[in-house]
């Protein structure tokens, strides 16, 4: 705790001892109130303005310091003042106080406590930050709560100051009002039970939970007005449909069977979606064949001859087509049909909030639903270059078509997906070129994270051309020539700094266009019926659209294009959409977990450094060199390292950078680690099996330990020792 607040701390202490040490509490009984009345009286005749002010400094200082008393000081403002002066004296007086009351709590413990307890506390927040008002409104018109227990705990909390000061203020004048009403008839008043009744207080209880109605009667309201213009069926074929069998559409759809709900998966082209036919699956697939010829070419070093490395690229292409076979199953009509989801293959389109049109071979039938999940997923991004449609370009989709593999391979885009397939290419024997506009690869990884990856990729033999921003495609004498801007670093001219920029030509035989993804919102109905879009489908927290009854997850929703996260949010949205409004869940992202499947593999989880930097989150960095790793060694694979974020001084984690080989895997630790609020010194007090590559984990947080060792302590043990050598 810092000085200032340790400072206001005793402070605080001190006067409220004070308070009871001379006996000043004495003053705020019914008693002696009604005793003191007509003096009380006769000095508001004498000396208005003086007495008006110490009562008010008065009554804020008791509140602010949570004194009791309060209530008799209420009572006081209607006896002195009258109901008008002193309803106004003491809403004001009241607010006040519990305002300072509220910001000494934030300032001195707010920040330990959400730093202490901040997991535990991330529902509470959000909902503070989303409905606080309503909440705190309740609370404070029904006066069975305490209302200094509600100033000091909503100082905790997010809530806004200016929200808290408004709707205290708001809050509180109606109680406020009954008791300085009953203060102008103080001689009529035996006791404070006089004051408040049983049915007034009953009174109260509905009043106060009357925000909560009034919220639903605008969630009411809300879905009146989205429905308006559209009739519901009196029934439903189907509590649920799915349209897309992705790894969103397939998991909303197998959950939904679940629970027992009739849910049918519309799905006009293969089941499993891009994953398993153009993504993850065949992606892997290629990256493990091209790692095999790789590891034989350099086998020799090891003492391992085997002669020339040749690629059979049909061949090759025909493994990653077996691997898709055999996952097939997995995610096949057959299955499905078996859980018990009714599967239609065909186009769909949404009619209406409630209806679905799925035509498939020309016939088109309406399906009537209940709720709806929109997980379409997304396509390859492919701008609009000059002479584009003169080159017989690629993408993530078409890419699993070639037989040929390619001498002169062109990839445009410097993410994950460019990155991992540039050096399966490479390595298969393809000479690569990989050009980014930006001045690194990977731009959402940490610059030290990027380098890593830069050097092995180059050492490899990928020409990596940085600061090239592709303008157009061009045929030179039959040859494919993609004309670049090339930025150069800037250079003094004329004693002015400006950037230097010249058009580069760089020719290929096949190129792959690896800039990213876009998620499918056309062709479904969302524009004819209003779902609202912003490149993404825009979903709340509950990941439904602006029509209640239809949500949408995967790729197609956002924020982020993983299939795991996909899986992650098609819980959410088929829980919801079955049982809301009975049951809500918001879905979390708390803890999300990304890998590139290079070599070496780039895993990441939580924060990373660049990231804390933006969002001005003090962070403390500690490290562990891969290459000191005796299985590493072992394997001929010491190359990376792993990073992790704490909190300063402290060993909760907020974020994990891993590159190296299995990166991916060696995540999972911190991935659960996070998730359940687990520090470095319990991953440290962890036996990790020898020789593994997990040890890293392990040895990583000794390096926190090291860093953070109790040195005053071990100073004292020191000593200790010496003492016990004689």
């Amino acid at each position: 705790m810092s000085l200032k607040k340790l400072l206001l701390l005793l402070i605080i202490v001190a006067l409220f001892i004070s308070a009871f040490a001379f006996d000043l509490t004495q003053y705020l009984s019914l008693d002696v109130l009604k005793e003191k009345q007509q003096q009380l009286n006769q000095l508001f005749v004498d000396y208005p303005f003086q007495v008006f002010a110490i009562y008010f400094v008065v009554y804020v200082a008791s509140t602010a310091l949570s004194l009791p008393g309060a209530t008799i000081l209420t009572l006081g403002a209607g006896a002195i003042f009258g109901l008008g002066w002193g309803l106004l004296l003491a809403s004001f007086a009241a607010s006040l106080g519990a305002f300072l009351a509220f910001l000494s709590a934030r300032f001195i413990l707010h920040d330990w406590v959400q730093e202490k307890f901040g997991e535990r506390l991330t529902a509470i927040n959000r909902g503070m930050e989303r409905d606080g008002a309503f909440y705190l409104l309740s609370l404070r018109l029904v006066p069975l709560f305490p209302f200094f227990v509600i100033n000091l705990v909503m100082g905790l909390t997010k809530i806004k100051a200016w929200t808290f000061y408004w709707v205290s203020q708001v809050g509180m004048l109606l109680g406020t009002a009954v008791y300085v009403n009953a203060g102008t008839q103080l001689a009529q008043i035996s006791s404070l039970g006089d004051v408040i009744s049983a049915d007034l207080i009953g009174a109260f209880v509905l009043l106060g939970i009357f925000p909560l109605i009034a919220k639903a009667v605008l969630a009411f309201v809300k879905r009146r007005k989205a429905f308006k213009g559209y009739k519901k069926p009196k029934s439903f074929d189907n509590n649920l449909v799915v349209i897309g069998a992705g790894s969103a559409g397939l998991v909303s759809a197998y959950i939904a069977a679940t629970v027992k709900a009739k849910v049918t998966l519309v799905e006009k082209h293969k089941m499993g979606g891009d994953c398993l036919n153009t993504g993850c699956v065949p992606s892997k697939a290629l990256l493990h064949v091209a790692e095999l010829a790789h590891n034989a070419r350099n086998a020799s070093s090891a003492g391992v001859h085997v002669g020339e490395v040749s690629v059979d690229f049909k061949q090759v292409m025909q493994q990653v087509k077996s691997v898709i076979k055999e996952i097939e199953p997995h995610d096949s009509v057959e299955r499905y049909t078996n859980l018990g989801v009714n599967v239609e293959q065909g186009d769909a389109r949404i009619v209406s909030p409630w209806e679905v049109e799925v035509t498939s071979n020309g016939e088109t039938k309406r399906i009537t639903t209940r709720s709806i999940i929109i997980a379409t997923g997304a396509k390859p991004l492919v701008p609009n270059f000059e002479g584009l449609d003169k080159v017989d370009y690629l993408t993530s989709d078409t890419l699993w078509e070639l037989d040929e593999l390619p001498k002169r391979l062109l990839v445009l885009g410097g993410g994950p997906i460019g990155c991992e397939l540039s050096q399966a290419f490479q390595r298969l024997g393809s000479q690569v070129t990989q050009v980014e506009m930006a001045e690194r690869l990977m731009g959402p990884e940490d610059a030290d994270t990027v380098e890593l990856l830069t050097q092995r990729l180059t050492a490899e033999g990928i020409d990596i051309k940085l600061n090239h921003k592709a303008l157009r495609f061009e045929q030179h004498n039959g040859e494919s020539v993609l004309v670049a801007e090339q930025t150069v670093d800037n250079e003094s001219v004329d004693n002015q700094n400006v950037d230097q920029s010249k058009d580069v030509e760089i020719p290929f035989d096949k190129v792959l266009i690896a800039l990213g993804r876009q998620p499918n919102i056309t062709g479904f109905g969302l524009e004819e019926l209003g779902v609202q879009t912003n490149k993404t489908v825009s979903t709340n927290e509950l990941l439904q659209t602006n029509f209640p009854n239809i949500y949408a997850c995967g790729d197609v929703a956002g924020p982020y294009q993983l299939t795991h996260v996909a899986s992650h949010q098609a819980w959410y949205a088929s829980v919801n959409a079955l049982f809301d409004p009975f049951k809500t869940f918001r879905a979390d992202y708390s803890v999300i977990p990304w890998v590139t499947y290079t070599s070496p593999q780039v895993a990441n989880v939580g924060l990373t450094e660049q990231q804390a930097k933006k969002a001005d989150k003090p962070y403390e960095v500690t490290e562990y060199d891969i290459g000191e790793l005796d299985r590493a060694i072992a394997d001929d694979s010491a190359y990376g390292r792993v990073k992790v974020l704490t909190k300063p001084g402290k060993d909760e984690l907020l974020g994990v950078n891993i590159v190296g080989p299995q990166a991916g895997e060696l995540l999972a630790e911190y991935v659960l680690a996070m998730k359940h609020g687990i520090g470095l010194n319990k991953i440290l007090g962890t036996i990790h099996s020898y020789p593994t590559l997990a040890e890293a984990n392990k040895y990583v947080a000794g390096e926190w330990k090291r860093a953070n060792a109790p040195q005053k302590l071990l100073t004292w043990v020191e000593t200790f020792h010496r003492w016990r050598r004689g």
